[in-house]
């Protein structure tokens, strides 16, 4: 049964747990202990944060959370802000836990560190790779998609999309193809369009069976053995210093499909505050400032 009790409370019940003000912590080997009071301060209100959410998404409270989780919340901390603190709060988040999480990107300082490519240097990345990483390269170009994202394509009939949020309907407005979806950040389930040709060698790839893949620490379940993931990102960068001499990170080709898609959706006649949010949800920021960024 969950806590009644208010965030700040819980947070402040959790780190006093952990307080070893007077301790020595050399004393001990596996040190499990909060030995600063601003240390102490800062995992309480990172504490407080994670468990009001917990409480408005009605996920239980700080007794009762997982890994899973816990990481859930960590990434969508991580499409807002900078890693400093998203490191923070996985700090005080494994402190409460006792155990180790993985490391957490900012998608915010992704955005900012990353650049768009061109259609012609994606080209010739793309011929660089094996085929299917090469195919892993053109979906993610054509959807926006994240690394992790591919590993956890479904075509729509198989999943439904997230209810929680509002989706435009006129998101993919301008192109055609099928409609999947995959899992994104904080466990979002949404849709996206891959255009009928990649679809088709896409489903080439479908295994019989699914497969468990663990990316970054984090299980997916993948129904497709093409390229996605780290294994991926670190094939594109690969093959981008290869051919360019330089790369961006696989991470640049989101930025690529905003671009395009603002482009697309503003010369249909939407304003850009209206193709901006649409470009958002496609993205699976739900935050245009965010996406504001991937304009740069």
């Amino acid at each position: 049964m969950p806590s009644f009790r208010s965030a700040k409370k819980q947070a402040e019940h959790a780190v006093k747990a952990k307080l070893g003000i007077s301790a020595a912590r050399h004393l001990q080997k596996n040190d499990l202990k909060i030995h600063s009071l601003g240390t102490a301060r800062n995992y309480q209100q990172a504490l407080t944060r994670l468990t009001k959410w917990l409480q408005e998404n009605k996920l239980g409270d700080l007794k009762t959370l997982n890994s899973k989780t816990a990481c859930a919340y960590l990434e969508l901390r991580g499409q807002s802000v900078k890693q400093k603190m998203v490191d923070q709060e996985r700090q005080a988040v494994q402190l409460h836990l006792g155990i180790k999480l993985s490391v957490i990107k900012s998608e915010l300082v992704e955005a900012i560190k990353s650049r768009a490519y061109s259609i012609e240097q994606i080209h010739l990345i793309a011929n660089a790779q094996t085929h299917k990483n090469r195919l892993a390269t053109e979906i993610a170009h054509a959807a926006g998609l994240r690394a992790h994202e591919l590993l956890t394509l479904r075509p729509k009939s198989e999943r439904a999309a997230s209810t929680h949020r509002q989706w435009s309907t006129q998101r993919f407005s301008g192109r055609s193809g099928e409609i999947y979806t995959v899992i994104g950040k904080g466990g979002l389930i949404r849709e996206v369009l891959i255009p009928s040709f990649l679809a088709k060698q896409l489903e080439h790839y479908r295994l019989n069976t699914p497969i468990k893949v663990k990316d970054r620490g984090i299980y997916y379940q993948s129904y497709y053995q093409i390229g996605g993931g780290k294994e991926w990102s670190n094939s594109f960068s690969a093959a981008s210093k290869r051919v360019l001499g330089w790369s961006h990170g696989a991470h640049g080709l989101r930025h690529t499909f905003a671009q395009a898609r603002m482009e697309e959706l503003q010369q249909q006649g939407f304003l850009y505050q209206t193709a901006l949010e649409m470009v958002s949800q496609q993205l699976g920021h739900f935050r245009p400032d965010i996406t504001e960024v991937y304009l740069r």
